[in-house]
């Protein structure tokens, strides 16, 4: 089994385009600190990583794209020699499908059995609080390229993420909405029995008491729900001007189609469980008006971004979202660490990552906090006309 996954990913990488280092080069600009860091001369062979990804299940909609980002980079860093010539970055990737034991074994075996130098992953906050702790015992460093919870890297100093915490995007977010649409009044919906929904509720709710704007009323939900009439009734009855979801991409489909069939008509806003393009896939024009908090548009001019979803969408015949897009960078930035180590050493890539400043990358300038937590822009996205766009790009370009 673990065989052929391998072997499908070796085939997987043979087969994909180089375009990303030739768009590079045309661009005269590269990923990677090439000057920054010398050309590793310690390192073995190859050199292991492992990826814990939601592959199966209502959650692949993430892990599914974050697979094929970290598979590109793996392409994009081997073909470019970036661990030095004749050391190839391989990676084992394992499927926590929506399950926190699942990633608790996926854990376990990538460091106690392959023996990894780092890990990506996992997909969900709720799973990263389960199995980070486990990266973090043994001294391994551990990137989360799409937990957005509160405290993910508060577990200890191998813990880190390149994804933007909620409470680095929904403040901005709930700004930009009440500043463009002339919100006053909202209703909130959350799951809370789930890691990442409440820490996304609470800090919606730090953010709309920071903008003035009225709560009328609370509801909630269970993962797993598909009916959400009651609370929607409940919500609608007090005419709000918009509705805040805190909420994964399974049950956010249903929560949206079912406010439309109710007859709201107006904006419906959520944390990062809202950037999948199966939002837009899923729910149909119901979708239109739905505004996420997000690290990365498709739109952005940043030369790294436009070369990359160049490459991915030769890759996958398809355009890349903000899942891929970190996973890929996730990838570059470990390989990164790797680099300017020189070592296979846990705390020596630990230190290295720690200390990576002004990365330039498709998520634009990238740097660690002391925290361990991400440093770059956040963007604001709008589906409209069946796809995401920045919130109020339209206006300011009039």
């Amino acid at each position: 089994m673990k065989t052929s996954r391998k072997l499908f990913l070796l085939l997987l990488i043979l087969s994909l385009p180089t375009l990303f280092i030739s768009a590079q080069d045309d661009m005269d600009m590269q990923i990677g600190f090439w000057e920054e860091c010398a050309t590793p001369e310690n390192l073995p062979e190859t050199v292991t990583i492992g990826a814990i990804f939601s592959l199966s299940g209502p959650v692949s909609v993430y892990g599914s794209v974050q697979n094929q980002g970290v598979v590109l980079a793996i392409q994009d860093i081997n073909e470019a020699a970036y661990l030095g010539e004749g050391v190839t970055l391989e990676v084992i990737f394992e499927d926590a499908q929506n399950d926190a034991e699942q990633a608790i074994n996926a854990m376990t075996k990538l460091i106690e059995e392959d023996g990894v130098v780092a890990v990506l992953g996992p997909t969900l906050s709720t799973q990263a609080f389960s199995a980070d702790a486990i990266a973090q015992e043994n001294g391994i460093p551990v990137m989360g390229v799409s937990n957005t919870a509160s405290g993910i890297t508060d577990m200890g100093d191998f813990v880190f993420r390149n994804s933007l915490p909620e409470s680095a995007v929904t403040p901005g977010t709930i700004a930009q909405a009440s500043e463009i649409l002339g919100i006053e009044s909202v209703g909130v919906l959350y799951g809370n029995d789930d890691d990442f929904t409440v820490s996304g509720y609470e800090v919606f709710v730090d953010a709309l008491e920071d903008n003035d704007i009225d709560i009328l009323r609370e509801e909630t939900f269970a993962v797993g729900d598909v009916d959400f009439s009651t609370q929607l009734t409940n919500l609608l009855s007090d005419e709000p001007d918009a509705l805040v979801i805190s909420t994964l991409a399974a049950e956010a489909v249903q929560i949206i189609t079912q406010a439309r069939d109710l007859g709201f008509d107006g904006p419906i806003i959520g944390g990062n469980g809202l950037n999948s393009p199966s939002i837009i896939e899923q729910a149909g024009d119901d979708a239109e008006g739905v505004i996420a908090g997000a690290a990365w548009n498709i739109a952005s001019p940043n030369p790294l971004s436009v070369a990359f979803a160049a490459a991915y969408q030769e890759a996958y015949d398809f355009a890349p979202d903000q899942f891929a897009t970190q996973a890929y960078t996730g990838a570059w930035l470990m390989a990164t660490a790797i680099r300017c180590a020189d070592s296979t050493d846990g705390q020596a890539v630990r230190d290295a990552l720690a200390g990576i400043e002004g990365f330039d990358s498709p998520l634009g300038s990238f740097s660690f906090a002391e925290d361990r937590n991400p440093v770059h822009d956040p963007v604001v996205q709008i589906i409209a006309d069946g796809a995401f766009t920045v919130l109020g790009a339209d206006m300011t370009d009039e």
